[in-house]
């Protein structure tokens, strides 16, 4: 049984891997990381899981101040050793970028996934704290990336920047000119974002010599109903499954 651990700027998610498929997947705030160990312990007893069954730990993260605190946990409840996927590994992989120590490890993982899924070219968008697109040659290089705020983070930007300007419920609108404050800033940002992804794709696929398929993950991304069309494929479990890919062949 495999555990596998991803922390983002938002969360920590973690996934459990047993017998070709995906049994259980949890969320635990990152911002209450040093509560990580307890968290964990009891989704596991929830779910009538020995915690020592774990024969391989993964993790990746993009929180570097996160990530000691969460692997010291995870290998004194696991009693394994916990594999952290990183640089060092990217250094070996196929990738068309300047940097690749730069490089979120989710990228990578959701790149992973998409080739190994697909074999062809390949563009991820990633609906979580920064909205991502992570596009993959027909060869399974990593060509590279463009970052917008994610959906909440321009909410709240707009909410702690302001002085009038509430946060509002991530739903989208029925029309675009907004009737009071709340309506207003949903047909703003969440129309504005269906735009944005839509034109974003567009030049992407612009530029390779290939059509590309196109995946949806993140935890926003049924959020933009308008965009389903343009995925080939929604999944949220896509950057684990590409971590444990990772973890597969490079360890």
């Amino acid at each position: 049984m495999l555990l596998v651990t991803d922390i983002g700027n938002s969360d920590i998610v973690f996934g459990v891997w047993e017998e070709g498929h995906w049994l259980y997947q949890w969320r635990h705030a990152s911002s209450r990381y040093l509560s990580t160990g307890a968290a964990l312990q009891k989704y596991a007893e929830e779910a009538g899981i020995n915690l020592r069954d774990f024969s391989q730990v993964i993790m990746s993260s993009v929180v570097p101040g996160v990530s000691p605190a969460v692997k010291t946990a995870l290998g004194k409840l696991t009693g394994s050793p916990v594999t952290v996927i990183g640089p060092e590994i990217f250094r070996r992989m196929d990738m068309r970028i300047d940097n690749p120590d730069e490089i979120g490890s989710d990228l990578v993982a959701n790149a992973v996934a998409a080739y190994s899924r697909f074999s062809q070219a390949a563009i991820v968008v990633d609906f979580g704290t920064a909205l991502t697109f992570t596009t993959v040659s027909d060869r399974g290089e990593i060509l590279g990336v463009a970052i917008a705020p994610g959906l909440k983070t321009a909410m709240q930007a707009l909410f702690f920047n302001t002085a009038q300007l509430p946060v509002v419920p991530l739903e989208l609108p029925t029309s675009a000119i907004g009737k009071n404050t709340a309506h207003a800033l949903q047909a703003g940002i969440l129309m504005g974002y269906v735009g944005l992804v839509n034109e974003l794709l567009d030049r992407i696929q612009a530029e390779l010599p290939t059509k590309a398929k196109v995946l949806a993950t993140g935890g926003l991304s049924s959020v933009l109903a308008p965009l389903k069309s343009r995925f080939d494929e929604v999944d949220p479990m896509l950057t684990l499954d590409g971590l444990r890919l990772i973890a597969e062949k490079y360890f």
